[in-house]
């Protein structure tokens, strides 16, 4: 299949294309799909896609690539389909149909996955991801570690995640310089707003200085003076404690009383 397809729709570098050709993963991707609404991200040359036609009720498939929709116009045909050519992050959610998609099940390039973590979290919406698996790494990575991050945190106060596999890099075409894994991520209750986010991420830039000093070495950011920085903080929870040592939920803890706290002065 690949050798017509590749004359048809060549994959281009700059939108960080890297194709599954593997039908065994697309497969167990798509068993989460049963009788569902689902929205999938970059197609490609459609593995997923038509696997994803198969047992979902509904599959809003989004593809940047014009070559690439034309090529899936003719090679997946099913009335469940709805193929999208445009920019994910430029649709609206009325042409993703995103009020009554149930799961996103999506190969992400590796470029996007941040933005698509952000969506998620925005949407709420439960998803199944194959991602670069050192990122899937920094997801799951705990407190303490090396690979602890603010990806970590934000993942871990935000979604209950269970990893599905693991994508070697020969699963794809053309074959990418780092392997993959597929997860299984689930919104949690916890809610986390824009100043605390921006809290962490100021925290997590600095995660290897203790708390007070994280905080005062970002008052470019804040827009504050070092001193009163050090003033409005003295007393914070954990403040001699470094950043990278804290548990999640610590750090949210952290973020909270910092933004009351800086918000008095």
């Amino acid at each position: 299949m690949l050798g017509g397809t590749q004359m048809y729709a060549r994959p281009i570098k700059a939108l960080g294309q890297n194709f599954l050709k593997n039908e065994t993963v697309a497969i167990a991707e798509a068993a989460h799909s049963y009788q569902k609404n689902v929205l999938e991200i970059g197609p490609g040359y459609g593995v997923l896609t038509k696997q994803l036609c198969k047992h979902a009720s509904r599959v809003v498939a989004v593809e940047k690539d014009a070559n690439l929709c034309r090529f899936l116009r003719t090679e997946v045909k099913s009335k469940r389909l709805r193929l999208i050519n445009k920019d994910f992050f430029k649709a609206t959610d009325e042409e993703l149909q995103a009020a009554d998609t149930d799961i996103m099940i999506a190969n992400v390039p590796y470029n996007l996955s941040s933005k698509i973590i952000e969506w998620l979290l925005a949407h709420s919406m439960q998803a199944v991801l194959c991602l670069q698996k050192e990122f899937v790494q920094h997801m799951h990575a705990q407190c303490g570690t090396e690979n602890y991050s603010r990806l970590s945190v934000m993942s871990s106060l935000c979604f209950s995640m269970t990893k599905i596999m693991d994508v070697p890099r020969g699963n794809f075409y053309p074959v990418p310089r780092v392997d993959s894994a597929v997860i299984y991520i689930k919104p949690k209750q916890q809610k986390v707003g824009k100043e605390e986010a921006q809290m962490i991420n100021l925290l997590m830039q600095h995660k290897n200085k203790r708390v007070r000093n994280a905080l005062i070495d970002s008052h470019r950011y804040l827009g504050m003076d070092k001193q009163v920085i050090a003033s409005a903080i003295k007393n914070i929870d954990h403040g001699d404690e470094r950043a990278y040592k804290l548990e999640p939920k610590q750090i949210l803890e952290v973020a909270q009383q910092a933004i009351k706290a800086l918000q008095k002065e």
